[in-house]
C-alpha cells in the first residue's frame, strides 16, 4: 500500500509548489534573526563616563580636544584594563569653580595626593551617534545587569512559547499556528519599540519571544513536511541558511537606522507583509491526515500536483486514510530516562542543545564588548554559517553525523580559547580566529536540530525534541550573564567558560551512536539495540485506495 511519500513522488517532491512555499518560509527564517540576536544592536555598549556638570563649559574656554578633556577630567580612562573606574566614578569636584587652570585643573582640588571620587549623580556620556536600550535606559554600571535580562527575557519566552504553540501547531495545524504567531510577534515587536520605560520593553520582547520562535519552528515543521523524503534534510539545512542571510540584512539595516527605536521598527513593520502569503502556504497533508481530516488532504494533494503540472494517478484518485500499527502509547518524561541508552541520548542531547546555544549567543554578545568595528566584526562572523551549511551538506551523507559533530565542538571550543589568549592590537587575528569558533558552533547548532530527531523512537520523538530543545532557551537564558557579568572580572573570561563548555560538549558526542543510513526507531528497544546493523519498519501513514464499484459485465 503506497504512503504520502509514494503520492509525492507522482506530484512532485520537490518542484514548483514546494519552491514557493519554500522561499515563504525562508522569508519567516530570515524574520526569526532579529528577535533572537537583535540585542547586538539593540543593547549595543558604547563607551561611556560620568557626566560631569561644567566639564563641556571648561573644555569649550580652554579649546580642548576629547583626548586633553578625558585626560584632565576622567579617572583612569582606558579601554578594559581600568575602564569600570572611568565609567562609573568621577571626580568628587565643582567644574564650575573660577580660575581653574586650563592645563591643571585638578591642582586646587587636590587632598592628600588623591582627588576624591564619586558616583555619576548626573548620567553618562555616550561616545555613539546612535542609541541603544543601554543609552537611553542608562543600563550601566550598577544598572548593567538589566541589559543581561533583557536578552534572558526573550529566551524565557522562546522556553515557555515552544511547548505552548508546538500543541497549537499539532492541534489547530501548522498554517494556522504560523499566521496567528506572525500576527503576534508583529504586534509585540511594535509595542517593544513605543514602550515608554524600562519594564514596558522586557514585558513586550517576553511576548515577542513567547510567540517567534515557535513561529519559526512551525515553519520548520511545515516544509519538511511538504517534500519528498530525499529532499528533506537538504531543505531543513538550507532553512537554516535563511537564517545566516537574516543575519547579513539585520548587519545592514543596523547601519543604515543606529537608533534603537527605529531599528525595531524596521525589522518588525514588514512581519505584516506575511499575511499577503496566507494562501500561497497550504496546510501540511501530513497533519491533515493525522487528524482523519481526508476530504481536504486530498484537495491540497491535487493542489499541489495542479501547481506543479503533474497529475495524480488513476488508482489514487479516491484515498482513505488509514494508520497502521496504532499503538496505544502514551509518551512520557520518564521514558526519556527510563532505560540505559534512552538515558545517556537525553543527557547528553540536553547538554548539546544547551551548549550550541551558549556558545552561539554567548559569542555574537561578547564580540559586541570586544571593539573594533562592531558592523563588520558581525558581517564577518555571520559569513562563515555559509560554509557551515556546505560542511554539514558534504558530511553527514558521506562521513556521517558523530565525527563531524564532535568535530564541530572541538573547534568551536579550541578557537574560543585562542581567541582569548590572542593580544588586543591583533584584532584582525582575534575576529579571525572568532569567525572558525562561529563556524564549529554553527555546525553544532544544526547538528543536534536533526540527530535528535534521529535518537528517539516515533511515540516519543515530539516529546525528546521538546524536553531536549528546552536545554537551548535555558542556555540563551543564561548566556548573558556569563558574557556581561564575567566579562567586568576579565574581558575574556567568558570565552575560557566557553572552551570548557565545548570541549566537554565534543568528547559527549563521541559516546553517541552514528545515525547515518539507520532507519529511525519506532520503540525503546531499537533504541537500545540502535548500534545493531539492520533496519525496523518505519510507522508510516498509508493511503488505502477506495475500491471502485466493479463494472457490470
Amino acid at each position: 500500500m503506497p504512503t504520502f511519500d509514494d503520492i509525492l513522488e507522482h506530484i512532485g517532491e520537490f518542484d514548483l509548489f514546494q519552491k514557493r512555499a519554500f522561499f515563504i518560509l525562508c522569508l519567516l527564517s530570515a524574520a526569526f534573526t532579529p528577535v533572537y540576536v537583535g540585542v547586538f544592536f539593540l543593547g549595543f555598549i558604547p563607551e561611556h563616563r560620568c557626566l560631569s556638570p561644567g566639564v563641556a563649559e571648561l573644555s569649550s574656554r580652554c579649546g580642548w580636544n576629547l583626548e586633553e578633556e578625558l585626560n584632565y577630567t576622567v579617572p583612569k580612562w582606558g579601554i578594559h584594563g581600568e575602564s569600570s573606574t572611568s565609567r562609573c566614578r568621577r571626580f568628587d569636584v565643582d567644574w564650575n569653580t573660577t580660575g581653574l587652570s586650563c592645563s591643571n585643573p585638578l591642582e586646587n582640588f587636590t587632598s592628600q595626593s588623591r582627588v576624591p571620587l564619586t558616583l555619576c549623580k548626573d548620567g553618562w556620556v555616550y561616545d555613539s551617534p546612535g542609541t541603544s536600550i543601554v543609552t537611553e535606559f542608562n543600563l550601566v554600571c550598577d544598572d548593567s545587569w538589566k541589559l543581561d535580562l533583557f536578552q534572558s527575557c526573550v529566551n524565557a519566552g522562546f522556553l515557555l512559547g515552544s511547548i505552548n504553540i508546538g500543541y497549537i501547531a499539532d492541534r489547530f495545524g501548522r498554517k494556522l499556528c504560523i499566521f496567528v504567531t506572525i500576527i503576534a510577534n508583529a504586534i509585540s515587536g511594535i509595542l517593544v519599540a513605543l514602550a515608554p520605560t524600562y519594564l514596558w520593553v522586557m514585558i513586550f520582547r517576553f511576548l515577542q519571544g513567547l510567540v517567534s520562535k515557535g513561529s519559526w519552528t512551525a515553519g520548520y515543521i511545515l516544509i519538511t513536511e511538504i517534500v519528498g523524503p530525499s529532499y528533506r534534510k537538504t531543505v531543513g539545512i538550507l532553512y537554516q541558511v535563511a537564517f545566516t542571510v537574516g543575519l547579513l540584512v539585520l548587519d545592514a539595516v543596523a547601519y543604515i537606522i543606529p537608533h534603537w527605536r527605529w531599528l525595531q521598527l524596521a525589522f518588525t513593520l514588514p512581519g505584516f507583509l506575511f499575511l499577503f502569503n496566507y494562501w500561497c502556504l497550504p496546510e501540511s497533508p501530513r497533519w491533515l491526515i493525522s487528524q482523519r481530516r481526508n476530504e481536504k488532504a486530498m484537495k491540497i494533494i491535487h493542489s499541489i500536483a495542479q501547481k506543479n503540472g503533474k497529475k495524480l494517478p488513476v488508482h489514487l484518485e479516491n484515498i482513505s486514510f488509514e494508520e497502521e500499527h496504532c499503538e496505544e502509547l502514551r509518551p512520557s518524561p520518564v521514558d526519556l530516562v527510563r532505560t540505559p541508552q534512552m538515558r545517556k541520548h537525553t543527557f547528553i542531547l540536553m547538554y548539546n542543545w544547551f551548549t550550541g546555544s551558549v556558545l552561539y549567543q554567548g559569542l555574537i554578545m561578547h564580540m559586541g564588548l570586544a571593539g573594533g568595528t562592531i558592523y563588520l566584526d558581525f558581517f564577518y562572523t555571520a559569513l562563515v554559517e555559509f560554509p557551515a551549511a556546505l560542511i554539514i551538506l558534504l558530511t553527514i551523507n558521506r562521513i556521517g553525523r558523530r565525527y563531524p559533530w564532535a568535530a564541530a565542538n572541538f573547534v568551536a571550543g579550541a578557537a574560543c580559547l585562542i581567541t582569548a589568549l590572542i593580544p588586543e592590537d591583533i584584532h584582525w587575528l582575534k575576529v579571525t580566529v572568532a569567525c572558525i569558533g562561529r563556524m564549529g558552533i554553527t555546525i553544532s547548532f544544526e547538528m543536534v536540530c536533526f540527530v535528535n530527531v534521529e535518537l528517539y523512537p516515533t511515540f516519543v520523538r515530539n516529546l525528546g525534541v521538546t524536553v531536549c530543545s528546552a536545554l537551548c532557551d535555558v542556555g540563551g537564558i543564561i548566556a548573558p550573564f556569563i558574557v556581561y557579568r564575567l566579562a567586568d572580572v576579565w574581558h575574556e573570561l567568558p570565552l575560557i567558560v566557553f572552551t570548557a563548555v565545548g570541549l566537554i560538549a565534543g568528547v559527549l558526542v563521541l559516546l553517541l551512536p552514528e545515525t547515518k543510513g539507520r532507519v529511525l526507531p519506532e520503540t525503546i528497544d531499537d533504541v537500545e539495540n540502535l548500534c545493531r546493523q539492520g533496519s525496523h519498519v518505519e510507522k508510516s501513514i498509508y493511503l488505502h485506495v477506495q475500491k471502485s464499484e466493479v463494472a457490470h459485465s
